[in-house]
């Protein structure tokens, strides 16, 4: 699972690293992103801007925004049955960027707790979640664009903290997720980021109040 991340860099970074065009006006580095929030993400590789989407993905034929909250991440594995996805990875992939993301370890016994680590590129450099989006629109109100993040088997640098991570894309594997049509093709670009590309480290439990938005969320701390 993945239920947090950050983009800790400035917009013109991450437009030069990623081949973005242009960023939101209003975007502003964050260090604690969480479900239902805005995340900057890209949509159309053409034009290759990000916009605004809600994480958590509400399905077009949802009732209400509320089965977003249970659709923050699509395993790979099963994109292709579920129906929630299957549209959605034919037709409305996108990239969500980021330059890291927290996972969890749980504690010892039944009231350990569980500390938080930080994983990132070890050259520190952006990356884009694997992602779909969706429309929804409600009855009366506005529409709303949601989005979720792909998770795949953990690699050696996220295993022993968690069994899951979010696929993470760079170079070339940017633009092969957009414009790929071949589902196979697809498929292989949902695995595993190089585990001897990434770093992880301990992190402060401040990380786990997902209102606290704040730089010395990332900073690294002895295990506590």
């Amino acid at each position: 699972m993945c239920g947090r991340y950050t983009i800790t860099l400035q917009a013109d970074k991450v437009q030069l690293e990623l081949g973005i065009v242009s960023m939101p006006e209003d975007f502003s580095p964050r260090y604690n992103v969480a479900p239902s929030q805005p995340i900057a993400a890209v949509a159309d590789s053409k034009e290759r801007k990000a916009v605004w989407m809600r994480w958590g993905l509400i399905p077009f034929w949802a009732k209400d925004p509320s089965i977003g909250s249970r659709m923050i991440n699509a395993r790979a594995e099963t994109l292709t049955e579920k129906p929630a996805f299957r549209n959605a990875f034919n037709k409305r992939r996108c990239l969500i960027l980021a330059d890291g993301f927290y996972e969890w370890q749980k504690g010892a016994g039944p009231r350990g707790r569980s500390q938080p680590y930080l994983f990132k590129r070890e050259d520190g450099k952006p990356f884009a979640f694997a992602g779909l989006w969706e429309t929804w629109k409600p009855s009366d109100g506005e529409e709303v664009v949601s989005c979720t993040i792909i998770t795949c088997p953990a690699n050696d640098c996220v295993a022993p903290v968690h069994d899951r991570m979010p696929v993470m894309l760079s170079g070339d594997g940017l633009w092969d997720w957009m414009d790929l049509d071949e589902p196979e093709a697809l498929m292989g670009l949902l695995k595993p980021y190089p585990s001897n590309k990434m770093v992880r480290f301990p992190v402060s439990t401040m990380v786990n109040k997902p209102d606290l938005d704040i730089p010395n969320l990332i900073e690294p701390v002895a295990v506590q």
